[in-house]
């Protein structure tokens, strides 16, 4: 899911929400985003937290902020329906 923040935030355009089935699978998730955002695009992130738990990792791009989730921990904090005044894109995982 891509939040439009720009309406609300000023430290941010978009957050980009993602969930893995497990810390594993977040973690690869992560992992994948970050290797291609630095190979395609010379992007790296600003700050990353959550990396080494994987139960919710944030990664600050400046313009977009990743936040990839395990299920529980996205159910848990919702951020979806804390922000749920802003635009929201539903995008369908890319099939490898």
């Amino acid at each position: 899911m891509i939040l439009d923040m720009r309406p609300v935030c000023t430290y941010t355009d978009y957050f980009v929400v993602a969930s893995g089935q497990n810390p594993r699978q977040t973690k690869a998730i992560y992992d994948e985003v970050r290797e291609r955002l630095k190979r395609e695009n010379r992007l790296v992130p600003q700050t990353v937290e959550g990396d080494r738990e994987a139960t919710w990792i944030v990664a600050d791009y400046l313009d977009v902020v990743l936040h990839v989730f395990t299920p529980e921990a996205r159910a848990f904090y919702r951020l979806e329906e804390l922000w749920d005044d802003v635009p929201a894109i539903q995008v369908e995982a890319a099939a490898s």
